[in-house]
């Protein structure tokens, strides 16, 4: 069993997709972008929760940030992705806004997600 910030297996229970934008031909043969899936990996998923949320400005401000919800999809120790990749999960689409390495021991890497972003 890992400690709180480790990664014991049984937490990694959900499977994404894992995406960039890349330079692909469409039927026609013109140069176009698309999504193109880069990796697969179990990820176990950390949501907003009703306090964070509350600190966050929900409860008073508003802000056009506000219509999006943050997640964190911590996967294991993973490089090359990036900050404008997306992780896809069960068909919804969550933008890569950050990305986070465990330096010390290598075991994880959490993508900082916001949800409610377009598909495009």
């Amino acid at each position: 069993m890992k400690d709180k910030e480790g990664l014991a297996a049984g937490l990694l229970n959900r499977r994404i997709i894992i995406q960039q934008r890349e330079g692909v031909q469409d039927a026609a043969g013109q140069p176009t972008t698309a999504w193109v899936t880069v990796a697969t990996a179990w990820a176990w998923i950390k949501g907003p929760t009703g306090m964070a949320v509350a600190k966050g400005g929900l409860l008073g401000q508003s802000t056009v940030d506000d219509a999006v919800s943050p997640y964190s999809f911590r996967i294991r120790y993973r490089v090359g992705v990036k900050k404008g990749m997306r992780v896809v999960l069960r068909g919804e689409v969550y933008e890569v806004r950050e990305v986070r390495h465990d330096q010390e021991g290598a075991e994880w890497t959490d993508l900082v997600c916001k949800h409610g972003v377009k598909n495009g």
